[in-house]
């Protein structure tokens, strides 16, 4: 079975959609076209890359997830370190290290740009929040004079994932014709993380003319649900509850259109009560939840395929 996919974003969560993909390939699917935002732009990313489910648990089992929570040691300074580094680049962590670890991931594969993968095969939602669009990588990337096929995955990646405040936004410089007439302080444009503009974008492949004279592919929803197992955020401060903001919208965002006319299409991935935000997480947690994926996905497609979809 041929289905294009598109991955939710939702931080470490986003560990249980590796699950998911485990299911879907027991399953018999094979995935032609794959989308993501923030996490899911990884295991999107992944797929794309070639890399099947097995190898996607072992680079989970051996990821030490709070690698990524890196910044200088002078920003570790009790209480005033954080506030002096958000107040200075505008998020907590850098970010660079999620980009290395990933880009070296995909490397071994043989992929660096978007040039390395198959036209149209992967797509990554990222948010302008100078301009106020969504990005759709690569191919947004020209309108900012940017070549879309030289750009590394690895940097769509950390855009998709900035998650605000937490990660520094990506500083992009417009190029060519789109910087022409333009000062200097308004030729840089700040992405961050897709999740603030669409986190699970079904649309994506919906006007796809890939088949013209033929059956469409069908295009299948990976989503992750119970983010924090109806427990309140609690507030002690900005930091806290810049986050609880972020979750919150994560939780609404695109829930009207997946409810009214995507139930049928959409895995939902029990989270068990994981945070967006957790990358102290336990390797315990860790496979709880890749297997809350290949639960949730092994149910999906029995019942997928059983309707003759």
């Amino acid at each position: 079975m041929l289905i294009n996919a598109v991955f939710e974003g939702g931080g470490v969560k986003g560990i249980s959609l590796a699950g998911a993909v485990k299911a879907a390939e027991d399953a018999g699917v094979v995935f032609n076209r794959v989308a993501g935002t923030s996490s899911g732009s990884i295991v999107a990313a992944l797929l794309a890359a070639g890399f099947t489910a097995g190898e996607m648990s072992e680079i989970i089992k051996t990821t030490p997830f709070q690698s990524f929570l890196h910044r200088a040691p002078i920003f570790n300074a009790k209480i005033i370190g954080p506030a002096v580094r958000l107040l200075l680049k505008k998020g907590l962590y850098s970010g660079e290290a999620l980009e290395y670890w990933i880009h070296h991931i995909l490397r071994s594969k043989g992929i660096r740009t978007f040039s390395d993968l198959p036209a149209g095969k992967l797509m990554i939602i990222a948010s302008d929040i100078t301009n106020g669009k969504i990005l759709v990588l690569p191919g947004d990337l020209a309108k900012l004079g940017i070549d879309p096929a030289a750009f590394e995955v690895s940097k769509a990646i950390r855009m998709s994932t900035s998650i605000p405040y937490f990660f520094d936004p990506v500083i992009l410089r417009m190029c060519g014709k789109a910087a022409r007439g333009k000062a200097f302080k308004d030729q840089f444009v700040y992405v961050v993380d897709g999740g603030l503009l669409s986190n699970l974008p079904l649309w994506l492949f919906d006007d796809s003319a890939e088949n013209f004279g033929q059956p469409p592919i069908q295009t299948i929803g990976f989503q992750m649900v119970g983010r924090s197992s109806g427990r309140p955020h609690v507030i002690r401060g900005p930091i806290s509850m810049l986050t609880a903001m972020f979750e919150t919208m994560l939780s609404a965002h695109d829930e009207r259109y997946i409810e009214q006319v995507n139930r049928f299409r959409t895995i939902k991935i029990p989270t068990l009560g994981v945070g967006t935000t957790q990358f102290h997480i336990t390797p315990e947690e860790t496979m709880e939840l890749y297997e809350s994926g290949v639960q949730a996905g092994t149910k999906f497609f029995a019942r997928f395929k059983g309707s003759g979809s």
